[in-house]
């Protein structure tokens, strides 16, 4: 009888915090304004994202081209802010070397997290693919892509790799 009596008290007592969880829950209202939109200010900063593959010339939706160019959910993008070396074809062996690490690079940068596309002055360029700086936390991937000697910022105008 006793064991009876304790384990009835025990549901009665975790019911009753239950409830009352709710019931401070439901009077409390929202969070913080500070802290009400956080999921929402997150997305914000970088709201983009896919799993990438590799693609070379072809249409696709999320894959990468080459080490300027991508795809992305069934746009071409070219990375505004540098310029890499062809793959498709390239004049050397140092220029394909680099090329293929360029694409690389950009794909597992692509793959590490969500991103921003910022726009540029021009909408897209002569091959109708669009023109965006790509950005995760402020810092684009063309800067990366500099910075390990993969790229050189875009200067207006293409110069040869070999």
């Amino acid at each position: 009888m006793v064991r009876r009596s304790f384990a009835r008290s025990l549901i009665l007592v975790a019911a009753g915090g239950f409830v009352g969880t709710l019931a401070v829950l439901q009077m409390a209202g929202a969070p913080p304004a500070a802290f009400a939109d956080l999921p929402a200010r997150t997305a914000a900063v970088d709201p983009l994202s896919a799993h990438f593959g590799l693609c070379s010339t072809g249409g696709g939706r999320d894959c990468v081209v080459d080490g300027d160019t991508f795809w992305f959910a069934g746009e071409k993008y070219r990375i505004a802010d540098i310029d890499t070396p062809e793959t498709h074809p390239s004049r050397c062996a140092e220029e394909a070397r680099l090329g293929a690490a360029a694409t690389r690079r950009l794909w597992d940068w692509l793959n590490a997290g969500a991103f921003r596309l910022e726009t540029v002055e021009r909408d897209s360029d002569r091959y109708g693919r669009k023109l965006r700086v790509v950005t995760r936390g402020g810092e684009s991937a063309g800067s990366v892509l500099v910075a390990e000697g993969l790229a050189r910022r875009w200067e207006g105008h293409r110069r040869p790799w070999c």
